[in-house]
């Protein structure tokens, strides 16, 4: 048992508040008086030792009078004070109760700069309650705690996976492409086999990319002559856009002639009629339509394959940003299939022609389902550079007719701040392009400034274009940048959008570490760790903002949890923090860049629990130890 004696004292040597803490295993127990004196509170004043036996706590009932009276403590006070310790001291030795799991004989990379490596930990509860190496811990094992030797495999704190986008649709045909990037031909190609075998009235799907976003050739009158009676939606895999048939447009409701909404926009062709591209908001309500469909077994399955394969990479917390799934519809599923995972659900902003919908699927509790929070807010302040809609302060390369597509006025993102205060809710601002960038630094600044937002979190996702002339006011005014290495693998793309000089300044890492702006990661598409790792460490397109491995890891665990206001709970293996953590395959920090990528986790534990675990390479044990074998 470990003993912390803790008092306040008043300007005159009064005891004020007063408190005696045992910690036992992984809980805090703490006995608590308050003594009326009233009097301004000074810093606490710590008296603080290990209690190996009944015996020391003895000898601390007398240490702690003895220190009261040399303090000129009142009587009452000393009287509190030493029976709160004599209390502890005389609770049965066996309350101290051992470890429910040991890992041990590993290398652990804790990410805790007061011990960055180390060899075991300890588990009671939900909790971490001892590091060390592997002699220390297997000491503290008792009959039934479970031991697990990890063959000296390496062990990372859980990886906290800050932007993704859980998904669910109902069941359709998905066209089959050679690559990520199909041309209009492959699309044509894969169409007249579908239409052979896409079950009659199931939406015809195809994931496509730039080539089909710059064709002309790819329209709604384009695929009402390829497949006249069957759904079809083309939806480039940057979730910002969607291209649509007629048969499309009548299953989802889609007029043609409806008013743009906010942010979002119906392309109509030079003749004025729709030409069935859908872009951000426009789209987005699209995709959540199509996602409500999916009926709740088809939902849970697909959920129960999320968690799977997330677990098998070592997430143990994912920050899910709820689109295209509403929030309503994603606490439903949660409450039905909980996640094994810890699951931030945060608010996603839509529109309508009138404007920004502040109030729609609000409302939801904050802990909706076991290890599920509801917190946050996000608003998308651009579009992609895919659709040449991100949006800048220069013309884009390839068509200088536009600079992007800025969603919001300032003044928007004024009233975007302002929410966020009045609903004492961390803000979540897409922003890829510089325009957009300097728009919510601008707004920041005419809402309070730094004086106001140092300490708020405001996020920045993906952020690819803070430039060094905005580094500055971002770490001013306390921005999180959160990047998605992932994204760095379209250099060709975004050369072409940008030019050559251009693209090679964006997607920055290095600089805002320097600069001292937070950084978390992740995933926003594929969602393996150790990809997104390799891009953040080799940085293809901008090679001198690579960071290394460790630093990436750190974005990951440590990064995320800042940039949900949990670092004092998880991000790191420590005493007292959750027992969250992945044992991996291999050693992520020296391992050649191909096998990189090829890295799963052969355990995974989130609150202390097994969630995953690969048995040909994991073996539980009772312990042997010092209580001998159970």
């Amino acid at each position: 048992m470990h003993m912390d004696a803790m008092c306040w004292y008043d300007h005159r040597h009064e005891i004020a508040p007063w408190e005696v803490n045992a910690y036992m295993g992984s809980r805090y127990t703490t006995l608590k008086a308050t003594l009326p004196n009233g009097g301004r509170l000074s810093p606490a004043y710590w008296v603080e030792g290990p209690l190996q036996d009944q015996t020391d706590g003895r000898r601390a009932f007398g240490h702690s009078v003895v220190w009261a009276l040399k303090h000129r403590v009142s009587f009452g006070a000393v009287f509190v004070l030493a029976s709160g310790v004599l209390i502890w001291a005389l609770l049965p030795h066996r309350l101290a109760s051992a470890p429910d799991l040991v890992v041990f004989n590993g290398k652990v990379i804790t990410m805790d700069s007061k011990r960055p490596e180390a060899e075991a930990l300890a588990i009671r509860g939900e909790r971490i309650i001892a590091v060390g190496n592997s002699q220390e811990i297997l000491a503290l094992a008792g009959p039934d705690t479970e031991e697990i030797d990890l063959g000296g495999r390496t062990v990372i704190p859980g990886i906290n996976d800050a932007h993704d986008h859980m998904q669910v649709f109902p069941v359709y045909y998905d066209l089959a492409f050679k690559d990520a990037e199909p041309t209009w031909q492959d699309v044509k190609d894969a169409l007249r086999v579908a239409v052979t075998k896409a079950p009659k009235g199931t939406v015809i799907n195809g994931t496509v990319g730039m080539k089909i976003l710059d064709s002309s050739q790819a329209t709604r009158a384009a695929l009402d002559a390829l497949v006249p009676d069957q759904p079809v939606v083309l939806t480039p895999w940057t979730g910002h856009s969607a291209l649509l048939n007629t048969a499309a447009m009548r299953d989802f409701g889609v007029r043609g002639d409806e008013p743009d909404p906010m942010g979002g926009r119906y392309v109509h062709s030079s003749d004025g009629t729709f030409n069935g591209w859908m872009l951000d908001f426009a789209a987005f309500r699209l995709f959540r339509q199509w996602s409500d469909r999916a009926p709740e077994e088809v939902a849970q399955e697909q959920l129960k394959a999320y968690y799977k394969k997330a677990l098998e990479l070592g997430i143990t917390t994912v920050q899910n940003m709820a689109m295209p799934v509403s929030e309503s519809h994603m606490v439903a599923l949660f409450r039905n299939v909980p996640p094994p995972m810890r699951v931030r659900e945060i608010w996603f902003g839509y529109t309508d022609e009138h404007g920004r919908l502040t109030q729609e699927e609000h409302g939801q509790p904050r802990h909706p389902a076991p290890r599920v929070t509801v917190s946050g807010t996000k608003w998308i302040l651009d579009g992609s550079p895919v659709e040449h809609a991100s949006a800048m302060r220069q013309p884009y390369k390839d068509r200088p007719s536009t600079s992007g597509d800025l969603h919001f006025s300032q003044s928007e993102v004024e009233a975007m701040l302002r929410e966020s205060l009045q609903n004492k809710e961390q803000l979540i601002l897409h922003a890829i392009g510089d325009r957009a960038i300097q728009t919510i630094f601008d707004a920041m600044d005419r809402t309070g400034g730094k004086k106001v937002w140092r300490d708020k979190r405001v996020r920045l996702e993906h952020g690819d274009f803070l430039l060094p002339d905005l580094l500055p006011r971002a770490a001013e005014l306390g921005i999180i940048l959160v990047q998605n290495p992932m994204h760095f693998a379209f250099a060709d793309m975004l050369e072409n959008r940008y030019g050559h000089e251009q693209a090679h300044r964006l997607q920055p890492l290095r600089t805002p570490l320097e600069a001292g702006i937070p950084i978390a990661f992740g995933s926003d598409g594929p969602n393996n760790p150790f990809e997104n790792i390799m891009e953040a460490s080799t940085h293809p397109l901008n090679p001198p903002e690579a960071i290394s491995r460790y630093r990436a890891l750190e974005a990951y665990t440590r990064g995320s949890a800042y940039a949900e206001f949990e670092e004092n709970e998880k991000g790191i293996l420590a005493g007292g923090m959750l027992a969250d953590f992945a044992v991996l395959s291999d050693n992520l920090l020296t391992v050649s860049d191909v096998d990189l990528a090829k890295i799963v986790s052969v355990l995974t534990v989130v609150g202390g629990r097994i969630v995953h675990k690969n048995p040909q390479v994991i073996t539980i044990r009772k312990a042997v130890s010092l209580h001998g074998a159970a």
